[in-house]
Parts: structure tokens; sequence; C-alpha cells
């Protein structure tokens, strides 16, 4: 059986994870002062890596990469035009010449319409032989963050690749870490942790200014200190018979993880910034979350994963429109000064090196002349762009024909088209994650794989021709 034929057999079938249970434990009122009390103390100091340890779990003997220590996941929603953007084809008449296509490190790319990024290809790995399984916009946006069919029975209570990084990297927090492993920037209502423990759902926050709200108290650090005292007083004996069990326990954790959050002068540091820097990241609430994610990796407070939304590329009219809100010129624009800004910061601070940054919407447009309201339609095609952590960048992986309709050449050993299931077990290895790991603590106790088949069928796994 060859690749494909292997590929297409289990294609249609996806399988899903993971319970757990955590205690707080009684504290005597010295105690409590100890693990609340403190700028830097909390939940995440008061022993909670426990949560993720005991759980049963099998793996096959595969060799990771363990290139990068953090993630900061993009995903464009609403689709980026591929053939416009990191999968560049001129059509003569319908290309608008103020794009100004050039070959740089030997890459064709619209160098008039992002600038600054076209001066870094040098270290972008553009992936351009990915297909999306669908073309419709929720569906696929929820496939590319759990990486496997959201609407299949497993799927619906699936987690977030970031949930389950957050969980695998929980025995590697430091004492004094004290952000969450997983921190959601502009992502609004997108996947979260699944059937995992609340405590690895994305931190939501779309970034201003003013930094985090609510970190501080009228009464004071130590009066409200006293009074979580008190109230854990009189909650204990209820929390105790309540029938309610795991709700209110996992409410227990975020009290306490919302406490270590406040007073705490580093994550001003992380979280607020000055009109200037948000301009050199050109003043958007996208350059504004790629500023945050930077100066939240800079802190080095626990996050392990963060993504980014920058949602409005779903372009069905007036793309080439200047004038047109939400063209491709402004979008693009947009993107450009984010997105440069921060491989620029990530490389000159050296936390590039172990950063893995993944760009990806959910699927791609329509290929050939425009539509007859000058726009683009849904299409399967599309890209995914990668840096840091190691990997060769000024190159592509994979090419489409001339059109942008089709892969012409996989570029990759599976000899296929990479799916959503690839870029997830590609994420997972590059931080030291067994992609092929089972979790056989689901609700359904059917065994939860991080990557669906990748065990058992081998029908996924990393692409490793973007490290070289």
């Amino acid at each position: 059986m060859n690749p494909q034929e292997k590929f297409d057999r289990f294609a249609a079938r996806y399988p899903h994870d993971h319970t757990w249970c955590w205690k707080r434990p009684h504290y005597t009122r010295r105690q409590w002062f100890q693990v609340l009390g403190g700028g830097v103390s909390g939940y995440f100091l008061s022993g909670s890596p426990a949560r993720a340890q005991g759980v049963a779990e099998t793996s096959s003997n595969v060799a990771t990469l363990n290139k990068a220590r953090n993630v900061i996941f993009i995903l464009l929603a609403g689709a980026p035009s591929h053939i416009d953007t990191f999968d560049f084809k001129m059509i003569p008449g319908v290309t608008p010449a103020d794009f100004n296509p050039d070959t740089v490190n030997g890459i064709f790319f619209p160098t008039g319409l992002m600038p600054k990024i076209a001066g870094q290809l040098g270290s972008l790995a553009i992936v351009r032989s990915v297909r999306s399984w669908s073309a419709v916009h929720g569906l696929a946006q929820t496939w590319a963050q759990i990486g496997r069919n959201p609407v299949s029975a497993l799927g619906k209570i699936a987690p977030h690749i970031g949930s389950v990084v957050a969980i695998e990297k929980e025995k590697e927090r430091l004492p004094g870490q004290v952000f969450p492993s997983f921190i959601g920037l502009n992502v609004g209502s997108s996947p979260g942790a699944g059937y995992l423990p609340a405590s690895f759902e994305p931190f939501r926050f779309s970034p201003t200014a003013a930094g985090l709200p609510n970190t501080t108290n009228p009464v004071g650090p130590s009066r409200l200190t006293d009074r979580l005292f008190t109230m854990y007083l009189l909650d204990d004996p209820l929390r105790k018979n309540s029938p309610l069990g795991k709700p209110l326990e996992e409410m227990d954790a975020f009290y306490a993880s919302a406490r270590s959050l406040m007073y705490n002068p580093v994550v001003d540091q992380a979280f607020k910034f000055t009109t200037d820097d948000s301009a050199r990241y050109g003043g958007s609430g996208f350059g504004n979350a790629c500023l945050v994610a930077k100066q939240v990796l800079a802190v080095n407070q626990g996050t392990r994963f963060i993504q980014i939304n920058f949602g409005g590329w779903d372009m069905h009219s007036n793309i080439y429109n200047k004038n047109n809100r939400g063209s491709l010129y402004q979008m693009s624009q947009t993107f450009d000064n984010g997105f440069s800004a921060l491989l620029s910061d990530l490389q000159s601070s050296g936390v590039l090196d172990q950063t893995l940054l993944v760009v990806t919407g959910e699927f791609g447009r329509t290929v050939g002349p425009l539509t007859a309201q000058a726009g683009r339609d849904h299409f399967l095609q599309q890209f995914v762009v990668m840096a840091g952590a190691g990997i060769q960048g000024g190159r592509t992986i994979g090419s489409t024909d001339e059109a942008g309709a089709f892969s012409a050449d996989f570029g990759w050993s599976r000899q296929r088209d990479i799916k959503p299931e690839d870029i997830e077990a590609t994420i997972y290895s590059a931080m030291g994650i067994n992609w092929t790991t089972i979790r056989y603590d689901d609700p359904f106790k059917r065994g939860f794989e991080y990557v669906p088949f990748a065990q058992s069928d081998n029908a996924y796994g990393p692409i490793n021709e973007i490290w070289g």
C-alpha cells in the first residue's frame, strides 16, 4: 500500500482525550498567607504540577525534534489568498502591478504588498503543499486548532493543541512562574481545553496599553488576602459536601491563579506597552498582540503556547480595492508591520532560537481570474509559514501547479498533501512532545491520541524537512 492509499484509508477516522481531579490541600492560616500573600505566589506554587501526573498513557518509540521551548501560533482567520501572498502567482491582467513581484532568496514574492516580510524571507520556511479538509470557515478553523475533525464523536471534546502543550509542559514549570501556560490573544471564543482540566484553557485577553485589568484592589494586598482566607474558612465545609465536585475545585484553582497575577510588577512588564512600542508594531490590534507575545516570552513566567488571531481575510469581493476596508492591501500591511516586528525582536533577543512561529489560515482562496464580485472564494489549497526553533529559512517546502490549484511537488517524505494533523504533529515534535501519545483518561475510555492514528497507523507525522 503506497503512502497516499494508506493516508486515504484513515482520512475519515478520528479518536479523542482526558479527565483529572485535583484536591486543594487544607492549609493552615500561616500556609495560606504563604500561598496567597506574595506577588509571585499562588496556585502555580501550591503543588499544582501533581495534577498532570498519574495519567495512564502509551506511546510508540519515536524521536522528537525537541527544538522549541515556546510556540507562537498565528491564525489568519477568514483564509488569506495563497496565490496573492505566500504562494504567489503572477496573473497577467489581474495581479496589480504595485504588488511588485520579485525573487528574494529564491522565493517569488509580492514585495510591494509585504515589503518588510520580503526583507525577512531568509528566516521563513514556506510550506506550500498544504491542503485543508474543509472550505467551511468554522469547521476548518477549529480543525486547524485541534488537529482533527471537529464533528467526529471525540472531536467535540478535543482540546486545543495549546492545551495539550500546556498539560505536557506543566511538569517543567519552575517555582515562581505564575503566568498561564497557554495564552490566547484576540482569540474570542476559540477552542479551549476540551475535556482536559479547565486550568488548561487558554487565558484569553485582547491587549491594550493599560495591560491586564483588575490586577489591583482598593483594599490592598493584605486586606484582600485576609478576605480570601475568611472565604475559604466559610466555604470549605460547603465544598466538602457539595455534589458539584470538580467544578468547585476548578473554580478554587482559578481564584488562586488570578490572585498570583495581582500586585505583580512582572504582569505589568509583560502586558502593558507604550504608544511608541505599539506604533513600531503597526499600532493595530494584531500588532499589539504580537508585541505582548514578545513581552510575555521575555519575562519567562511559564507561558509555553501563545495563539494570536487576526481575522478579516474572507475576501469575496473587492479584494484589490485599496479604499475597501479589509482589502488585501490593508490586511497585508497590518500583518506585515506586526509580524515583521515580532520576528525582528525575537531574533534580536535570541528568543527566536527557542520559539516556533506558525502562521496559517483555515484554507486558501480560488485561483486564476477574480470572481464577478472582484474577489476570491473559498478553496482548499493553502500555505503555512514557519520560523524559529532552528528552522532553515529562505526556502519553500512543496510547490503547486501553475495556477496554484493543486500540489505539484509535495516536498516531504510522506509524498502527499500536508494536512492540519501533520502541522499538529510538527508542533508537538518541535516541543519535545511525542505526537503518537495516547491518553486513556478520556470520558469515553476510548483513548485520546494526540494526533489521530499517528501511532497505530502512522497516518500523520511531523514535517521534518523544514529543518533541512
